[in-house]
Order: structure tokens, then C-alpha cells, then sequence
């Protein structure tokens, strides 16, 4: 059986890398599987570029110039949507005509245009797609947020600065329409949050719909000795709690970086003598607001790298306002790390209340600052620690993870 998975970037993005590590996975499991992707990839013999780079900008230009326009000129919400009007035709490709089923992720920004998703659906191959966010089922939007015209027919975009009528996103939807009755598909949602919103919506309608979480490579991601961590990252060799929080852009509204600063300014006396970590691009930006010893990371990049910043942590706080299933908490809970985390999207599928970490209240502040302060209670971290490693194997294993996937490939369902 051979698999060709599609996603916008070899290694940039949550999707890319789940979509790499399910890559790899399959291929330790018997089973095909190559990566096509836009962007030049790492060395690595599973994966292939599609396209000459000046088709691919050109496409990219394209589609971010269109959504220029219909945002009225501003860069307000500019990377909130994506319209999928120009891409790049995998269909032509070698690849393409000898693979047995596609699957396709996270291929935005110029990768896939609904035209070619159409002859996609419609080649008679097996068709399976990885949602990453709300995208494949919305007009334009990557998260819905409040709205729920996905249910039945987008238009009045609140994503838009012009909503109306026939709005972009309502022509979109009219043409994701149109490319998804060319055939059959599965819809995988990595959250059984995500899976749910799937079904309700109308461009999911006739097509299966399952959930399947991602995976993580237990080789780099599993307990190790915090001293170590912290020595080898330059961190301070200190009996004082070290919290992380870590996503690709700090300062992206989205991953709430100013609630939780909000929250540790309140936090309980059990974790006044608190460090605090923070990985991801701008990470100096925000040091000068957190009421602590700070330690900007920068983008840590590899696998080893990262697991070595969440054993350096006692915990891991994930203050998202929207959010799928984060890689984040899967690499931090199979590192032993407990994690807190608003109850959003997949987090609370994740997070087991109580037992490997805390959910409070989506957007509670205060509550966040008692999940923070119980986390970091010496009385409760050794046996969340200890909880939350063996989550990670029994959930998101890459035996677990690759049989489910096997299993669409080979019978279509879940």
C-alpha cells in the first residue's frame, strides 16, 4: 500500500509535524508512505517537493493578495483565512498516479487550490484528510470561533472586515462544495472536538468522519533527569518550580500568552518562587510583563532540543483560547511534565483533570492561577508527573496511532 500524504511544509507548523511523525510511523509499521510538500524540505528520502519555487510563491502571492482585497486592504486577521484559489497540481506528478490512497493535512497558503483538490477527490483513489483546524469544513476561516454558519452555508464572514451575503467566504464555500461532491473521503479530526464539528457541518455531510489523535516519537519524547535538561540548556541549577510555555509565535493572540500573564500575577504562595520558560519565536518580547525570573529560549528547534526543554520544566501551561490537539501537550506529558490548560478544543481530551494536570475554565484567569499553583504543590507533582508519561503511551503511541490509520486506508473507516 502506498500513502502520499500532502501538507503545506516539511517541518514548519503543528500539522507539519504531526503529519511527519505519522509519516515515519507508517513506514515503521509496513506501510509505504512519502510527504509532498511546498516548502524545500529537510533531507530525508520520504520526502518530495512539488512544483518549481517560483510556481509555488507565485501561487502563494496570489492567494494572499486575494485575501488582501476582500479584507478591505488590512493586515488585521490577513492570516486568519485562506481562500485556496491557486496552487500547485500534485496530480501530475509521478507520485501522485502511483500512490494508493492520498492523504492530505494542513495545505494552505498557496499549496493546494480547490481546483486541484477537486481532481484529487475525483481521481478514484482513496482520499483521507487530517484536519488540523476547522478549514476543511469552514468557507475561509481556520477557527470559527463564536460563529456557526459552517453548519449550513458561510456568508457574512465575521472573519471578513467586509462581511456580506456573497461574501468570499460564502463563494469559497459554494466551491468547496462543488470539489468535495467529486468523490468519497475521510475526514480525521485529531480531536474528537474537531471530528464532532466535522459532522455537524454541511461540506462533511456524505462523507466519513473519524478521530484519530496524532502521534509522538517516543525515541526523543519520555522521562529524563530534570538537572541535566536544565544544565544542558543553560537554565540555573534551582530547587525553585520552572514553568513553561511554549508555541511557534509567542505573541500570537490566539495562544493567550497575555491571560497567563494575568495569572501570574496572582498565583498562590506555593509557587512564588516560580522561574518561567518561554520557547517560541519573540519569546524576548514578552519577558519584561511575567513577574518572574525569565529564560527566553528563542524557536527551539529539533526533537532532542525540545524534550530537553520540557524535562527542565515541573510544568507545562498551554493558555490557548483555540486549539486542536497540541502537540505541545503530547511531547510534554510523554516527558513526564504535567500540563494546564483551558477547557478548549481537544485540551480537555488531553489534560485528565486531577490527574495529569489541571483544565480551567476557557478564558477563567483565576482559574488558570489554581491550576498553575496545584500543579506546582510539591504534595501533587511526582504523582501527576508519573500520570502524565503514561498517558502519553497508552493514548498516542505510534503502534496505536499507525494501526488506526491502517485500518482507514485499508476499510475507509475508523
Amino acid at each position: 500500500m502506498r500513502i502520499l500524504h500532502l501538507n503545506t511544509s516539511e517541518s514548519a507548523g503543528g500539522a507539519a509535524i504531526a503529519a511527519r511523525r505519522l509519516v515515519a510511523a507508517l513506514n515503521r509499521h509496513g506501510v509505504e508512505a512519502r510527504m509532498m510538500v511546498a516548502a524545500s524540505p529537510v533531507a530525508d528520502a520520504t520526502t518530495l517537493v512539488a512544483g518549481s519555487a517560483m510556481r509555488r510563491r507565485w501561487a502563494f502571492l496570489a492567494e494572499r493578495l486575494t485575501v488582501f482585497a476582500a479584507n478591505g486592504f488590512s493586515r488585521e486577521g490577513l492570516w486568519q483565512v485562506d481562500v485556496a484559489n491557486a496552487g500547485v497540481d500534485v496530480t501530475a506528478t509521478e507520485a501522485f498516479r502511483r500512490a494508493d490512497v492520498i492523504h492530505l493535512h494542513w495545505v494552505n497558503q498557496g499549496y493546494l487550490s480547490l481546483s486541484v483538490l477537486a481532481r484529487i477527490i475525483g481521481s478514484g483513489k482513496r482520499v483521507v484528510w487530517t484536519m488540523h483546524d476547522m478549514w476543511p469544513f469552514t468557507g475561509v476561516c481556520h477557527y470559527a470561533r463564536t460563529c456557526q454558519l459552517f453548519r449550513t452555508h458561510c456568508h457574512d464572514c465575521p472573519s471578513l472586515r467586509r462581511p456580506a451575503p456573497r461574501d468570499l467566504a460564502c463563494r469559497v464555500f459554494d466551491r468547496k462544495a462543488e470539489a468535495y461532491a467529486r468523490g468519497h473521503m475521510t475526514f480525521v479530526g485529531c480531536s474528537q472536538w474537531l471530528a464532532g464539528e466535522a459532522r455537524s457541518s454541511r461540506l462533511a455531510a456524505g462523507h466519513d468522519v473519524v478521530s484519530i489523535p496524532n502521534t509522538y516519537p517516543a525515541g526523543h519524547f519520555h522521562p529524563g533527569s530534570r538537572r541535566e535538561a536544565r544544565r544542558r540548556l543553560g537554565l540555573p541549577d534551582t530547587a525553585a518550580p520552572m514553568l513553561l510555555f511554549a508555541c511557534q509565535k509567542v505573541t500570537d493572540p490566539r495562544k493567550g500568552m497575555h491571560l497567563l500573564v494575568e495569572a501570574l500575577r496572582s498565583l498562590p504562595a506555593v509557587a512564588q518562587d516560580l522561574h518561567v520558560m518561554v520557547a517560541g519565536d519573540l519569546a524576548e518580547s514578552v519577558a519584561d510583563a511575567i513577574p518572574f525570573p525569565v529564560h527566553p529560549l528563542g524557536y527551539v528547534r529539533g526533537d532532542a532540543a525540545m524534550s530537553d526543554v520540557y524535562r527542565a520544566a515541573d510544568a507545562f501551561v498551554t493558555p490557548s483560547l483555540e486549539d486542536n490537539l497540541p502537540n505541545t501537550i503530547m511531547e510534554a506529558m510523554a516527558c513526564g511534565t504535567p500540563c494546564v490548560g483551558f477547557r478548549v478544543g481537544g485540551i480537555p481530551e488531553m489534560i485528565i483533570h486531577g490527574r495529569n494536570g489541571y483544565v480551567a475554565g476557557c478564558g477563567d484567569v483565576p482559574d488558570l492561577a489554581r491550576g498553575i499553583g496545584y500543579v506546582l504543590d510539591a504534595d501533587n507533582r511526582e504523582r501527576l508527573s508519573a500520570e502524565a508519561a503514561a498517558s502519553a503511551v497508552e493514548r498516542w503511541s505510534e503502534e496505536r496511532v499507525a494501526t488506526q490509520y491502517i485500518n482507514v486506508y485499508s476499510n475507509g473507516i475508523g
